[in-house]
C-alpha cells in the first residue's frame, strides 16, 4: 500500500497544513484507503498462515495433520472472503463522489399532483440527508398552488454526491389525488438532477459566453422584493444553458448562487456525455448519462417502490418516502460495482 504510506507522510508534513483544502482531500482519500489497508494487511496475514499449515499437513503426527488440514480449509475460506470485499474498493473510485451535490427538483407531467409529489420528494431527500448528518441549503424554491414546482437546493455532505448521483432521473408515482372523487388512480412525474458541486478549475466559463440579465424579483422575499433589479438570469451561450436566482436579497449575492449553480450543470453535462459513451457498453442504466430515463415509480395502492435501472421492487412506499433510501441506493452502487468487474 504505497499510495496510504505516501498520503500518511504528506499528512505529516507542515506545508499540508497550511494548505486547508489540500488537507481536506488527503483526509478524504486516506479515509477511503484505511479498509483496503486493513484488508490488504489481513489477507497477508492469512496467506502466511496457510503456508504455514500446509508445511504441517504432511508431519507424521496424526492428530496434528489432521489439525492442519482444518486450518487449511478454513484459512482458504478466509481468503476467499477477503478477496471478494477487497476486489471492488480497487476499482478505481469517481473524485467527484466527495463532493457536495447541487439537486434539482422540478414538477413533470401531472399538474397539481406532480408539484405533490414534487414536494414529497424534497421532503424525502432532506429526511435521507438529515439521517446523515449532512446539511440542506435551498437556493431557490418556487412553490404552486398546491406542493413544489421546481426546488434547487444544494447537500453539504461528506461523499454527499457519491450517495445522491443514483437519484438522477424521471420519478413516476401511481396514486388516488385528494381531488380524485371517483377513487381513479393517476400517474404523474417528477425530474430529478444531482449535480457534482463544481469548483472553478473544473470548468472554464469565459465572460464573453455569458448574457447576464437582471429583473424584478416576484413572490415572497421581505420587504423591498419587488422594488429592485435584484434577480439575476445568466445564459451560457454555447450551451444554452440558463439559470435564474431571486432568492437572495441582492443582486451580487443571487449572481453568486447563479454562477455556482451554471457551473455546476456544465459540469454535470461533461460528466453525462462521458458517462454515455461508457453506457454503450454496459447492460444497463446505472450510472449513465440519461438524466431523462425513467429510474422509479412509486405506487402507493400496493405500498410498492420499484427501481427499474436494476428490477429492484420493494413493499415499503412508507419508510422509502420517510427518508430510508439507503437500501435503494446500495442496491445500485453494489450493480454498479458488478457491472464494472464484469465489464
Amino acid at each position: 500500500m504505497s499510495r496510504a504510506a505516501e498520503i500518511e507522510r504528506e499528512l505529516s508534513d507542515p506545508a499540508t497544513a497550511r494548505d486547508s483544502r489540500r488537507l481536506a482531500e488527503l483526509g478524504r482519500e486516506h479515509s477511503r484507503l484505511a479498509p483496503v489497508k486493513e484488508l490488504a494487511s489481513r489477507l497477508e496475514r492469512y496467506e502466511n498462515e496457510l503456508a504455514q499449515a500446509r508445511e504441517l499437513v504432511g508431519v507424521d503426527d496424526p492428530e496434528l495433520a489432521t489439525e492442519a488440514r482444518a486450518e487449511e480449509g478454513r484459512l482458504r475460506d478466509a481468503i476467499e472472503r477477503a478477496e471478494a470485499a477487497l476486489t471492488p474498493l480497487l476499482i478505481p473510485r469517481d473524485p467527484l463522489d466527495d463532493r457536495d451535490c447541487i439537486v434539482e427538483i422540478r414538477a413533470g407531467t401531472g399538474g397539481d399532483e406532480a408539484a405533490l409529489f414534487a414536494h414529497d420528494l424534497y421532503r424525502m431527500y432532506s429526511r435521507f440527508i438529515e439521517r446523515h448528518g449532512w446539511r440542506v441549503d435551498v437556493m431557490s424554491m418556487s412553490e404552486g398552488t398546491r406542493g413544489i414546482k421546481e426546488v434547487i437546493f444544494k447537500v453539504h455532505g461528506d461523499r454527499a454526491f457519491g450517495a445522491m448521483r443514483w437519484e438522477s432521473g424521471v420519478h413516476r408515482v401511481q396514486r388516488v389525488p385528494e381531488t380524485e372523487s371517483q377513487g381513479r388512480i393517476h400517474t404523474s412525474a417528477a425530474t430529478v438532477a444531482v449535480l457534482p458541486e463544481a469548483e472553478e478549475v473544473d470548468v472554464k466559463i469565459d465572460d464573453k459566453d455569458l448574457r447576464i440579465d437582471v429583473f424584478r424579483a416576484s413572490g415572497p422575499g421581505g420587504q423591498g422584493v419587488n422594488t429592485t433589479d435584484s434577480a439575476v438570469r445568466i445564459t451560457h451561450i454555447p450551451t444554452g444553458t440558463v439559470v435564474s436566482q431571486q432568492d437572495q436579497r441582492s443582486q451580487i449575492q443571487n449572481r453568486a448562487r447563479a454562477m455556482e449553480v451554471l457551473r455546476a450543470r456544465l459540469l454535470d453535462l461533461k460528466v453525462a456525455e462521458q458517462e454515455a459513451e461508457r453506457s454503450r457498453m454496459r447492460k444497463t442504466q446505472v450510472g449513465t448519462g440519461d438524466r431523462s430515463a425513467k429510474i422509479r415509480t412509486y405506487n402507493y395502492p400496493q405500498n410498492r417502490v420499484t427501481d427499474h435501472r436494476i428490477g429492484l421492487t420493494v413493499h415499503e412506499l412508507t419508510r422509502i418516502l420517510d427518508g430510508e433510501i439507503g437500501t435503494l441506493i446500495e442496491a445500485l452502487r453494489q450493480a454498479d460495482t458488478e457491472e464494472r468487474l464484469s465489464g
